[in-house]
């Protein structure tokens, strides 16, 4: 081992094929420890070497067995195993791999402990010389601002809290701010958000960030909506209570977006960047709506509710066709909004909608490269005539039982041009079983692989 001093502490990973060539070039006494310690550089396990004196010299991490490229999730799931110390990368990797390296310690390294006494730190790293260190640092933040926001229960991040977080946000990138609150959304013509969130103790309220690179340039229009229904109670078509259980994250589509738009606003994305967010409380109480009205919508598409707990499509279309208004180049809505999309392709992989072929195909492209995987799905025409009404254009629910991710996604396109380009991410937003670096709670999904297609699609300002 070669130790210069440094503060920081020496850390090799090393895939399986490589720890024995490894060991035979270490001291003897390191490879006697190796061996007793029976290391096989499995994925995720890390063995202490110590010096003469008792005290830490280096780590070895395993990369288990080398399977394509190297991932955040390599390293994340490194650091709950390492003594709460700094260190550093004691071999070379390539920028890429570097950068991903560094962006897995930040992401092991969360904690969500506002709730709790005691605070615990995590292991952490030095960027590694060739790594983008830009890059690093601003991911870290917007994706631990969005898991922030999921994990928080609505009694401390409401509609009002959620527009203040937009706010903030706004401010701190020289953005233009608005919203429109209550009362204020029917004068605006938003009466199917303020329908949905009417029941609460706080106004609904839709939330616009606008941003530009640089003033007197002409840039592509992009446009993110996120669906910020900061508690579903599922309204009259009430959940049971285990279904209710985790609906603090139903405005997990709103952190994703909020948490893009500060990567793409840090980075500098060359579009007319506009973020859309219907912030709502889906709750009971005397106002609330019924299944079995009638909603009017910003298109003027009249829709009769058939199911009061399929609220998150309902918000979404007034800020789609909001969108819509202004044709831009791109639209992108993020959105926990089917339990469908779940049972199709379970909680890691959302599902990905769009009426422009290659933009879908692109954007998983280069999200599986990004290691944040999307799957695409069909919006399949056949089923149209299902969200069909006898009293109204359209129901908010299909009247079969199968395919609900399409039928949602179906739902959402109707609120938009055949002429615009439209994405709608079906997403979780929620780890729901420990692993390595990736705990049960919030998960920012989409977020660095949307960010990665747009950064191609757009590019960035020098």
């Amino acid at each position: 081992m070669n130790l210069d001093g440094s503060d920081s502490i020496p850390l090799w990973l090393l895939y399986e094929n490589e720890i024995e060539a490894w060991r035979a070039s270490q001291p003897a006494p390191v490879a006697r420890w190796l061996a007793e310690q029976n290391f096989k550089a499995e994925k995720h396990r890390v063995v202490l070497l110590p010096d003469s004196a008792g005290g830490l010299a280096a780590a070895v991490g395993g990369l288990g067995r080398r399977q394509g490229e190297l991932s955040l999730w390599h390293a994340a799931g490194l650091v709950e195993r390492l003594p709460c110390r700094r260190f550093r990368l004691a071999q070379e990797f390539t920028p890429e791999e570097a950068t991903q390296l560094c962006l897995g310690f930040a992401y092991g390294g969360y904690r969500f402990d506002r709730y709790r006494a005691a605070r615990s730190d995590a292991a952490s790293i030095e960027a590694a010389p060739n790594a983008d260190v830009r890059y690093v640092a601003v991911a870290a933040e917007s994706l631990r601002m969005a898991r922030d926001w999921i994990n928080t229960p609505a009694q401390d991040l409401g509609p009002t809290e959620l527009a203040a977080a937009a706010r903030r946000l706004a401010e701190r990138h020289q953005a233009a701010y608005r919203e429109w609150v209550g009362e204020g959304l029917l004068a605006a013509n938003f009466p199917a958000i303020h329908a949905v969130g009417r029941a609460s103790s706080e106004a609904p309220r839709l939330v616009e960030l606008r941003w530009a690179p640089r003033t007197g340039e002409s840039y592509p229009r992009l446009t993110l909506v996120g669906k910020g229904v900061c508690f579903d109670s599922g309204g009259l078509d009430i959940k049971s209570g285990s279904g209710m259980a985790l609906m603090k994250k139903d405005m997990g589509g709103a952190a994703v977006a909020l948490g893009l738009a500060h990567l793409l606003m840090s980075t500098g994305v060359r579009a007319d960047l506009r973020v859309l967010v219907p912030a709502v409380e889906n709750a009971v109480s005397g106002n609330a709506y019924r299944p079995g009205d009638v909603l009017t919508t910003r298109k003027g598409l009249n829709v009769e509710v058939g199911n009061t707990d399929a609220e998150g499509r309902l918000v979404l279309c007034d800020a789609l066709a909001l969108a819509d208004a202004e044709h831009p180049d791109l639209i992108i809505d993020f959105a926990t909004l089917t339990g469908a999309a779940r049972v199709a392709l379970g909680p890691e992989l959302p599902a990905l909608f769009g009426n422009d072929d290659g933009i879908v195909n692109d954007l998983a492209r280069v999200a599986a490269a990004e290691h944040d995987p999307l799957w695409p799905m069909p919006l399949w025409a056949g089923y149209e005539d299902e969200l069909a009404s006898k009293i109204a254009d359209l129901n908010n629910v299909a009247s079969s039982s199968l395919a609900g991710a399409i039928f949602g996604a179906l739902f959402l396109k109707r609120f938009v041009a055949e002429s615009t380009p439209w994405v709608h991410i079906d997403l979780y937003a929620w780890n729901s079983k420990d692993r390595p670096g990736r705990g049960i709670g919030a998960e920012a999904q989409a977020l660095r692989g949307v960010y990665r297609y747009l950064v191609k699609r757009y590019g960035t300002v020098a």
